[in-house]
């Protein structure tokens, strides 16, 4: 047997539930319908070590269905074919970091409770974001999307889990050009926003994009755009691609200084950040932070920034939270 260190997906945030291998017996006891895609996984050392077939849409909505029982309450949760199924251990550690943001304004510690608002920009149909930030710890949301059928997707899912009921509210943003305008009210104080931004800036990168992921899970050749994880095109695409959409939200951010804590996304492609530096040079952003992030052989970041002074923050209210060191 490989040692724990061995096993251990050091990668991952600290506090990260799935640093170790998933525990497919107890995930199979938890969705019994997850035992049809596991399979041993030959190119392991270990002859005896499980595994799914991550090129398989349908083998990695079940292993996130069981995920969502086992280790986050979720009793029912569904997306409509060929939209995005996120990679729950991944999206955990974004959540986490947001957790240690917030601790900095917080006196070392983090904000617990109903009262701390994230905004989701670009729910999708899978709701992941603010399921696993309620889920951990007790955060709520509002979630948004220019896309009506994801929408209704995420409202089935919050009714048919009681626990998110009162948790997550859902806005459409009727207007695509625009991601804070309609949403942001006046009255509205968001501790955090998070967003993974659509990174392609086209359908035709999109497709190259997912064929070179079936390669790299197979490796084999393939020149059909399966895509193991979905996406429908707002999802995966957008005119300007990853730049020009973070570029957009930094500038609309300025018109909202007062209104969010700490604006946060995910950045795809380590070469943008330069420019996206500059741009937030331009809004006069207060303090830019860049946390870097990795799962398997996948390496992402997130770049938060606020229009708060360090006085500003610490006198953000977080006082009708529950916290925790």
């Amino acid at each position: 047997m490989m040692s724990k260190q061995l096993s251990e997906k050091t990668k991952l945030h600290p506090r990260n539930q799935h640093r170790s291998r998933y525990d497919f017996k107890l995930l199979i006891e938890q969705y019994p319908a997850l035992k049809s895609f596991v399979t041993i996984n030959e190119h392991h050392p270990d002859s005896s070590e499980e595994t799914i077939d991550f090129s398989n849409p349908e083998a990695v909505k079940a292993l996130n269905k069981a995920l969502l029982i086992t280790y986050y309450g979720i009793q029912n949760w569904d997306i409509p074919k060929d939209y995005l199924c996120p990679p729950i251990p991944g999206r955990a550690d974004y959540i986490h970091n947001i957790a240690d943001l917030l601790a900095v304004s917080n006196g070392g510690k983090i904000p617990e409770g109903e009262s701390i608002q994230g905004l989701d920009i670009g729910i999708g149909a899978n709701c992941i974001y603010p399921i696993l930030g309620n889920s951990i710890y007790g955060w709520s949301f509002v979630g948004t999307d220019i896309d009506e059928k994801a929408l209704i997707n995420c409202s089935k899912i919050i009714e048919n889990n009681p626990t998110l009921m009162e948790a997550i509210s859902l806005q459409q943003q009727i207007e695509p050009r625009f991601i804070f305008k309609n949403i942001i009210t006046p009255e509205d104080k968001f501790e955090f926003i998070l967003c993974n931004p659509p990174f392609h800036t086209s359908q035709e990168e999109a497709t190259q994009g997912s064929i070179r992921k079936i390669k790299n899970l197979e490796n084999i050749k393939t020149t059909k755009p399966i895509l193991n994880f979905g996406g429908q095109n707002a999802e995966l695409w957008c005119e300007g691609g990853e730049f020009r959409f973070i570029s957009q939200m930094i500038y609309e951010s300025a018109k909202y200084p007062m209104q969010c804590l700490w604006f946060t996304t995910l950045v795809a492609k380590q070469s943008h950040l330069k420019s996206l530096y500059n741009v937030l040079s331009k809004v006069n952003a207060v303090n830019i932070k860049t946390i870097d992030m990795a799962q398997g052989q996948k390496t992402s970041r997130i770049l938060a920034w606020t229009f708060l002074s360090e006085k500003q923050q610490s006198e953000w209210e977080f006082e009708k939270s529950n916290q925790v060191v």
